[in-house]
């Protein structure tokens, strides 16, 4: 199935299983996705047909549209698309990093998200595009378990995380784990002190190149082979180095 500049409205989508589905320049408003299964997917392709002339590349949008326990492909090519108002519950959202010229604007995000990319910026074809920042806020993710989620460039603060217990959303990254490696030194076993380290160097690394020295922190990324004991002492530490900016 190929659209092509086509607008939708009030479609019902829901239960069918596409082999092929791609989407070239077109509109899709308040239908519903619900148990759509898709082998083959692409949500904003450059061409329908021939050859791509990398000159422009024209946006497909899906608002308020529901994908409701969507099986997403793997991989899918998201490319140039926007999401508006969509509801994304239960959906397959796994191995999904061809995201970088997506953008999302106040969308609900419920259930499970695994090794997914989101991005502020698109890596390529900015001219193409007609831009070099993609619009990221108001997104929802109170309602999501995040599992190896990554925000590259994206004002973390513009979004809604989950809280207390299980994530917090920290400024001030580098200062919190300069603060927090005196404990991790106090460790009796060398290995965990080992991989606390490396766990908190790449945290910092990334808070500093992608999100303004913010992160999105959860005990459970911190150190997988950790004792979960020590993943919380380690958690409660970064927290009160400084004032957070999630809600407990």
């Amino acid at each position: 199935m190929t659209f092509d500049r086509a607008l939708l409205v009030s479609v019902d989508f829901s239960g069918i299983h596409f082999a092929s589905f791609s989407v070239h320049g077109s509109q899709f408003e308040g239908c519903d996705f619900s148990g759509t299964t898709f082998e083959q997917l692409s949500m904003g392709a450059t061409r329908v047909r021939g050859w791509w002339n990398r000159v422009s590349w024209p946006q497909s949008v899906f608002r308020d549209c529901v994908f409701r326990r969507t099986r997403f492909a793997p991989y899918t090519s998201f490319g140039n698309v926007r999401f508006e108002r969509c509801v994304f519950d239960g959906s397959r959202l796994r191995d999904q990093t061809s995201t970088s010229e997506a953008e999302f604007v106040d969308c609900v995000f419920l259930g499970r998200v695994r090794d997914a990319n989101f991005w502020g910026r698109p890596t390529h074809y900015q001219a193409a595009l007609g831009r070099d920042r993609n619009d990221f806020t108001g997104n929802d993710f109170t309602g999501a378990e995040l599992d190896d989620v990554a925000f590259q460039h994206i004002d973390l603060r513009a979004q809604r995380f989950p809280g207390l217990p299980g994530y917090a959303l920290l400024d001030r990254i580098s200062a919190r784990v300069a603060a927090a490696l005196p404990l991790v030194e106090r460790w009796p076993d060398p290995r965990h002190r080992q991989q606390a380290r490396f766990s908190l160097e790449f945290l910092v690394e990334r808070a500093l190149e992608y999100n303004d020295d913010h992160a999105l922190v959860s005990p459970s990324k911190l150190g997988r082979k950790l004792p979960p004991a020590l993943r919380e002492e380690l958690f409660e530490a970064l927290r009160r180095t400084t004032s957070d900016t999630s809600p407990d």
